[in-house]
């Protein structure tokens, strides 16, 4: 656990949530209810109301029908969506790992729809980002020492998800690993960690699942039945990790003719303009 001394970070021993111990200890954790039943229902009129007004936003360079999927900088667009951000329910869970000036660094809203065609194979294993610590091959976390958490994603679900549904899925403990899930194993059902298997989080209207960016997680393959999925996705940095809500070439810190002088890919992404990556959509 840490909080902030005279402006820098420091390990503590403050009491906090046992919620918060299972997500520094495995890299996830599943909450019943953190959310009533209005809640769900304004998140889902007031999300409703932005995917009618507007198009789907052009960042990752998707087909249209896979960026339709989502919204992005939904504290931008949605009163509803802001106050959920900072729902106590979260921040008492998140800041004894990211300190109590942890901020929104990306919050997008995702509307999976039902697949059409057959059953949707699910997405591949990912980390949101890093590994923050890679490890080389042969290295361990240290047990006597508490992972550092930089960053954890939150779903805030707003529809119930079943094992029909395609479910995200993760793998506890693997955010220790120092390293990201095996490329050649990526749609591989049956993949573990340290003999931990997969995890897959089935949830109702108003349930949280946290997941720290480094674990192995993926959206399960969806069965027969298949009703889509609905949440508000928020991702939750340290303050020194720079928000991601737009992309760097929307805002930035940087003139007009900085930017114009940034030729070359590096000249550009040593600037801080970065191509869209994790967090960015």
């Amino acid at each position: 656990m840490i909080k902030r001394v005279r402006g820098y970070l420091q390990a503590t021993d403050i009491k906090a949530p046992d919620a918060t111990h299972h997500l520094e200890k495995l890299g996830y954790v599943f909450m019943e209810g953190v959310f009533d039943a209005d809640d769900v229902t304004t998140l889902k009129h007031e999300i409703a109301q932005v995917y009618d007004a507007t198009p789907a936003d052009e960042r990752s360079g998707a087909p249209l029908e896979s960026r339709e999927m989502f919204r992005y900088g939904m504290l931008n667009r949605s009163a509803a969506c802001q106050r959920a951000v900072a729902h106590r329910g979260l921040l008492d869970v998140l800041e004894p790992l990211l300190g109590e000036d942890c901020h929104v660094i990306a919050n997008t809203a995702w509307r999976n729809p039902p697949a059409s065609h057959g059953m949707h194979q699910g997405g591949h294993w990912h980390i949101d980002a890093g590994p923050h610590i890679p490890l080389a091959d042969g290295v361990a976390w240290p047990t006597d020492i508490p992972h550092p958490v930089f960053a954890v994603g939150v779903h805030i679900y707003l529809k119930e998800c079943t094992a029909q549904d395609g479910p995200t899925g993760v793998i506890p403990g693997s955010h220790l690993s120092g390293k990201f899930p095996p490329p050649d194993r990526l749609l591989d059902d049956d993949l573990e960690f340290n003999g931990q298997s997969v995890v897959p989080l089935f949830a109702k209207p108003g349930d949280v699942a946290m997941f720290v960016s480094d674990v192995w997680h993926r959206r399960m393959p969806t069965q027969p039945g298949d009703q889509g999925r609905l949440f508000l996705q928020v991702h939750y940095g340290r303050r020194d990790i720079a928000q991601r809500v737009l992309t760097t070439q929307q805002i930035n810190q940087l003139s007009a003719e900085a930017i114009e002088r940034a030729v070359t890919d590096r000249d550009k992404t040593v600037i801080g303009l970065h191509k869209p990556f994790f967090y960015d959509g």
